[in-house]
C-alpha cells in the first residue's frame, strides 16, 4: 500500500513539475516558428566546403591589436527568409576562427540594439535580414550613433530589403531593394568598377561570371556614385545580363529607370560620419559561401568596415573615370 501511495505521489509531482516548467518557458514567437520551419541545419559536408572557402590567417596583415574586434551578426527576417542564412552565419564564424581577425555574436532579437549593448561591438552585420522594423526609436538612434561615432556596418544580400519605414536606415546601407530581374537560377556577368581597389584584390583584376540573385535599387533612395565607392557591378555589356530587362514580369520595376545605359551596382563602400559601410549583394545562394574569391572579397570589406584595413573610399563620382574590368565571354558547353 505504501509503495502504491509513493508511486502516485511521484506521478503527481512529475505532473506539477512539468506544468511549472512549461509555464516558465516562453511560447515561441512567430519569427522563431518561421525560422525553424524554413532554415535547415548544415550537413558536415556543407560545413567542410564552406570552411575551406574562408580566408586564412596568412592573408591578414600582422598588426598588434589592443583588443579582439567583435561583430554583431543580426539575421532576423520579418518577411522572406533566405535559406542561405545558416551558410552565411557559419561562414562568418569560420572566417573569424581561421583568420583570428574578429569574433562574431549571432543575434536575432531587436533588444540588442541599445547604446549600452552596442558599445561592446566594432561593427554590426546584417545577414540577409528582411523588412526589419525597430520597435523603438531609441534603437534607430543607437545604430546611427554607433556608426557615425566611428564603428562599422556591413550588409549581405537582403540587408537592403529592409527599413521601409525608416529613410535614414535605408540610406545607411546605400540603397533599397527594387526587384531582382537577375534571378538565383541564372549565371550573370560581373565587372570590376575599380580593378585595382584593395577590396577587389580577390578577383585579381578580372571580371567574372557567378550564379546568384542580384538586386536593383530604388532610384528614389539609392545613394549613387556621388556618395558610394562602387566596387563591383553587373556587366551590362553582356546580352545574357541585359535580357531580363525586357521581360514583361519585371516591367513594374524597370519602368522606374531612365532609358539608356543602365548601371546595377553589386558591392560598394562609403564613409558614414566617422564610421564605415561595406555592402555586397552577393549571398542569396548557399553556394556563394563556398566561393573563395567572393569570401575573400567579403572578408576584405569587413576589414575596412572594422577600420582594420585602410581602403580608398572616395566616392566614385568624385574620381576621374576608371577603366572597368569586364567579364570574359561566357563559354557555353559544347552540344553534341
Amino acid at each position: 500500500m505504501t509503495r502504491s501511495i509513493l508511486k502516485i505521489a511521484l506521478c503527481l509531482w512529475a505532473v506539477i513539475l512539468g506544468t511549472v516548467l512549461s509555464a516558465q518557458a516562453p511560447a515561441p514567437t512567430l519569427w522563431e516558428q518561421r525560422a525553424k520551419e524554413r532554415l535547415k541545419r548544415l550537413t558536415s559536408v556543407q560545413q567542410l566546403a564552406i570552411s575551406q572557402a574562408q580566408p586564412s590567417e596568412a592573408g591578414l596583415k600582422k598588426k598588434k591589436l589592443k583588443k579582439l574586434h567583435r561583430i554583431l551578426v543580426f539575421w532576423r527576417c520579418e518577411t522572406f527568409i533566405h535559406t542561405s542564412i545558416p551558410a552565411a552565419n557559419f561562414a562568418l564564424q569560420e572566417m573569424a576562427r581561421k583568420t583570428r581577425a574578429f569574433s562574431v555574436d549571432l543575434e536575432d532579437d531587436y533588444k540588442v540594439f541599445t547604446k549600452k549593448n552596442l558599445k561592446q561591438y566594432d561593427a554590426v552585420l546584417f545577414n540577409n535580414s528582411t523588412t526589419l522594423k525597430f520597435p523603438e526609436d531609441s534603437q534607430r538612434k543607437a545604430l546611427i550613433d554607433f556608426v557615425k561615432g566611428g564603428k562599422g556596418v556591413i550588409g549581405i544580400h537582403a540587408a537592403t530589403d529592409s527599413f521601409y519605414d525608416w529613410e535614414q536606415g535605408a540610406a545607411l546601407l546605400g540603397g533599397q531593394f527594387n526587384g531582382h530581374p537577375w534571378t538565383a537560377n541564372g549565371t550573370w556577368a560581373f565587372k570590376l568598377d575599380d580593378p585595382g581597389h584593395s577590396i577587389n584584390r580577390a578577383f585579381e583584376g578580372n571580371g567574372f561570371w557567378h550564379q546568384d540573385e542580384i538586386y536593383q535599387y530604388k532610384p528614389s533612395n539609392f545613394q549613387g556614385m556621388e556618395n558610394l565607392r562602387i566596387l563591383v557591378s553587373l556587366d551590362m555589356s553582356k546580352e545574357a545580363v541585359r535580357a531580363p530587362l525586357s521581360l514583361e514580369k519585371f516591367e513594374k520595376f524597370n519602368s522606374a529607370y531612365k532609358a539608356g545605359n543602365r548601371e546595377v551596382p553589386v558591392s560598394w563602400i562609403r564613409e558614414y560620419g566617422k564610421g564605415r559601410l561595406f555592402y555586397t549583394n552577393f549571398g542569396h545562394r548557399e553556394e556563394t559561401y563556398k566561393n573563395q574569391a567572393i569570401m575573400q572579397h567579403i572578408f576584405d570589406g569587413i576589414m575596412y568596415a572594422l577600420g582594420r584595413e585602410k581602403a580608398d573610399d572616395d566616392s566614385t563620382g568624385s574620381l576621374p573615370p576608371i577603366a572597368p574590368a569586364l567579364a570574359p565571354a561566357l563559354e557555353l558547353p559544347e552540344t553534341k
